[in-house]
């Protein structure tokens, strides 16, 4: 089965684009400034098994922040070794060598490898709390870093440990009488013992996958109780004594395992834990339809997915793609609970929960290629990740607000001590390639199905022959799209382009074929038409300034720009008379906006403005009731006074907090 993370290395970059502008960015200055975190932080040296200062404290229970280093390192081992691919780095090089050395070096002699329990906690303490110390969360993370090694340097040397660990956790953990029965805390682990044993065949990997996503949220899981509600007995915990973790004492849909999967009816819980669970349910049915690995229970999960997504997409995501609303448990709220920013009452978007978003969308788009995956998985990748990382590539952002407050401004930081963003973001960059099409085929035969736009070039072999589709593109800027196919003489290929939900089916292809389909929103081009046109355009409308909203049950009067599949936000930076946070901003949504081809002077980073007229409110001249005697005040009297017209200038939301200012910005407006 293909994987982004595997086939990516056959994507080429071939030419300027905003994609490629960021691939080499995070590949040169993230790679590089994130080593010096982990490093300065003493997450580098977890694996030495050297007691730090770190490991001594407990102030974050029940899970400490060195409980999850293991997950840093291997995720910035998987992304560096994705971005060595394409351009080598011998500090970059020298490290992952070492640190394969030390993981290999700190695996006991039974295959446990967790530093955290290794160094600080003794061995009984060992799978005693699955539910909220990342034991393994941890373990997924490594194995997607061994085989992200193991592709990159073609050898087995962390695969080996990995597969050893694996053993390990699948004679613990089991349907077996003697065997926990336990699945994921923090999801993760799913997906990527299913990338194991895809790369591998590593059956116990499968099982062990299918049996966290089955066994999850089962009532009567261990001796008739769910198994987090035994286990929390076992140990001994009382919330009496400490803290408990949950806000909704003994409800678990913080990390969806409140009910079967089978049963969940809302997407609810921790985002990044939810978006992480489903991509691994994606990759079963996946198996299944491919033929690898039959799961007889295949349209039952895909109807669960199917309504878990809609769920979330119509009535619990930003208009940037962000996912999260409620900063306590970092996921999801109640249907359209969407506030803008903390001072409203919420707004996370945390970075890693779009990068899941995108793991999933891609998956979906393997069990029903409809476009509607595409265009969120485009969305998320040019708002609520590419925002994440500033344009220099060494600073980052964790939460993913709409509108800045005093509280909350709009800024970025050098590293958190939660530090799963960073990594995240290079790991998503890294193999980005893999995300731009699927294809394949087999004797004289073959498809590739566009998801995204850029320029970029794909090769792969059908029948043992050479086939090659490139397109040439200054998205997301406008929607031309220019592209040449190289296919051995005989070979019948299918092209499908996605049109975005935002063009409404406007296109022109060139040169024209009128009996085209659009099929769930892919344009199809058959054999037919691909024979005799080896070199086509199409050209995509939708690239006009247009006002979009949240939906109306959201009760949010607001309005925002959008242009192609960017978000704009307005700033202090090119709006300084603003000292409010635009909190008394507002625009007509049909006002005249014009553009403007802009360049920041630091970096020469390009990109388009928009400009339209607004206005301020203002609301302090008006009557109100004697303090302390009535909420509210009398409706006939006027709410919005408007002050003054205001020249309003708007940015991407990805460009924001990158060029100064006091840390002022907001999404949505007030709409008139």
């Amino acid at each position: 089965m293909s994987h982004p993370q595997t086939l990516f290395a056959q994507t080429v970059f071939h030419g300027p684009s905003l994609l490629r502008s960021r691939l080499a960015t995070v590949g040169r200055a993230t790679t590089r400034a994130q080593l010096r975190h982990l490093r300065e932080t003493g997450r580098y040296d977890c694996f030495r098994l050297k007691r730090q200062p770190a490991h001594d404290t407990d102030h974050r229970w029940p899970c400490p922040a060195p409980a999850y280093w293991d997950s840093d390192v291997a995720k910035w081992l998987e992304g560096a070794c994705y971005l060595l691919a394409a351009e080598y780095d011998a500090e970059i090089d020298a490290a992952i060598r070492e640190l394969v050395a030390l993981v290999r070096a700190a695996q006991q002699p039974d295959g446990y490898l967790n530093s955290w329990f290794i160094v600080a906690r003794p061995e009984s303490e060992r799978w005693t709390n699955i539910r909220d110390q990342h034991e393994l969360y941890n373990a997924g993370h490594l194995i997607e870093a061994a085989l992200a090694h193991s592709n990159y340097y073609k050898n087995n040397l962390l695969v080996e440990p990995i597969e050893k660990y694996v053993k390990l956790i699948s004679e613990i953990i089991g349907p077996g009488p003697e065997q926990k029965h336990a699945y994921p805390g923090h999801p993760e682990a799913e997906l990527a013992l299913l990338r194991l044993f895809t790369a591998t065949g590593n059956t116990k990997a499968y099982d062990l996958a299918r049996y966290f996503v089955e066994e999850r949220g089962n009532p009567i899981g261990q001796d008739g109780r769910p198994y987090y509600e035994w286990e929390r007995d076992q140990r001994g915990d009382s919330p009496y004594k400490r803290p408990d973790s949950y806000q909704m004492h003994d409800s678990y849909f913080y990390n969806q395992s409140h009910l079967p999967i089978l049963e969940q009816k809302t997407i609810e819980g921790h985002a990044v834990r939810a978006m992480y669970l489903l991509t691994g349910v994606a990759d079963l049915l996946c198996l299944d339809e491919l033929g690898i690995k039959s799961f007889p229970r295949k349209s039952e999960y895909f109807e669960a997915l199917t309504r878990l997504w809609n769920n979330m997409v119509d009535k619990k995501m930003y208009l940037t793609g962000g996912i999260g609303a409620v900063w306590q448990w970092e996921g999801f709220g109640i249907d359209y609970f969407l506030p803008q920013g903390s001072d409203e009452g919420g707004c996370y978007n945390e970075t890693c929960a779009s990068i899941g978003v995108i793991m999933l969308a891609e998956r979906m788009l393997h069990l029903d290629l409809d476009s509607k995956y595409a265009d969120v998985m485009e969305l998320c990748l040019y708002n609520a990740v590419m925002t994440g990382v500033s344009l220099a590539g060494t600073a980052f952002t964790y939460v993913n607000q709409l509108a800045s407050s005093e509280a909350d401004k709009s800024r970025r930081e050098d590293w958190f001590d939660t530090s799963c963003c960073p990594p995240n973001v290079m790991r998503l960059f890294g193999c980005l390639g893999g995300y731009l099409w699927d294809y394949g085929g087999s004797g004289k035969s073959a498809h590739v199905n566009v998801h995204l736009y850029t320029t970029a070039r794909v090769g792969f072999e059908v029948g043992q022959q050479q086939v090659i589709l490139e397109q040439k593109s200054n998205w997301p800027w406008e929607g031309n799209i220019l592209f040449q196919l190289q296919a051995p003489a005989g070979t019948s290929v299918t092209l499908r382009l996605r049109i975005p939900g935002w063009a409404h089916k406007n296109f022109t292809l060139t040169p024209s074929y009128p009996p085209a389909e659009i099929k769930k929103g892919y344009l199809v081009l058959p054999p037919a038409y691909t024979s005799e046109n080896k070199v086509f355009a199409i050209q995509i409308d939708g690239f006009k300034p247009r006002f979009v909203s949240p939906h109306s049950y959201t009760n949010q009067n607001t309005v925002t720009l959008a242009r192609g599949p960017l978000i704009y936000c307005v700033e202090d930076v090119d709006n300084p008379w603003e000292r409010d946070h635009f909190r008394n901003v507002g625009i007509r949504s049909d006002a005249e906006v014009t553009e403007r081809d802009e360049a920041i002077d630091q970096s020469g980073e390009r990109y388009i403005s928009l400009r339209c007229l607004g206005w301020t409110r203002k609301v302090g001249d008006r009557s109100e009731p004697a303090a302390g005697t009535q909420p509210g005040s009398s409706s006939l009297l006027p709410q919005t006074v408007v002050a003054e017209q205001k020249d309003l200038v708007f940015i991407p939301y990805y460009l924001r907090a990158n060029r100064g200012g006091r840390g002022h910005m907001r999404v949505g407006l007030l709409r008139q």
